[in-house]
C-alpha cells in the first residue's frame, strides 16, 4: 500500500507511513509541489496506485460523486498540533492500514477511526 499525502497535512506524516514499512510521498515531492491541482492528484494516485491522504472535503466529493480515488483517508481531527496530529495517527495506525485493506474510504477523528461504505 502506497500513500500520497496531500499539501494540507504536514510533510512529516510521511516518516510514519515509512516507519511502518509503506511507501508515501508528499505533494511537495510532485513536480507542482503542494501547488498540484486536486485532479492532478487523483491522476498520480490512479497511476501509482497510492492511498490519497488528506483533510480536503473536495476529495471525498469525488470519491461519492466520481467514485475517485480508489482509496481514500480522510483526516478529520480539526486542528491541532503536528505533535498530537502524529500521536493520533500512530496510535491509530494498524486499525487504519487494516481497515484499508478491506475498505476504499476511512476517516480518522481525533477519538475513532470511522469505515465509510
Amino acid at each position: 500500500m502506497k500513500f500520497l499525502i496531500d499539501a494540507n497535512l504536514p510533510r512529516r506524516l510521511e516518516n510514519i507511513f515509512k516507519e511502518h514499512g509503506y511507501e508515501a510521498i508528499h505533494t511537495l515531492d510532485l513536480p507542482e509541489g503542494n501547488a498540484t491541482p486536486d485532479l492532478a492528484i487523483l491522476q498520480y494516485a490512479d497511476k501509482n496506485n497510492c492511498v490519497i491522504t488528506t483533510k480536503d472535503s473536495d476529495f471525498v466529493t469525488f470519491f461519492w460523486l466520481k467514485n475517485r480515488p480508489e482509496k481514500l483517508l480522510l483526516i478529520s481531527t480539526g486542528n491541532l498540533r503536528n505533535k498530537e496530529l502524529e500521536e493520533i495517527l500512530s496510535a491509530n495506525f494498524d486499525q487504519i492500514i487494516a481497515e484499508l485493506t478491506k475498505h476504499r474510504f476511512v476517516e480518522l477523528t481525533r477519538e475513532h477511526v470511522i469505515v465509510h461504505v
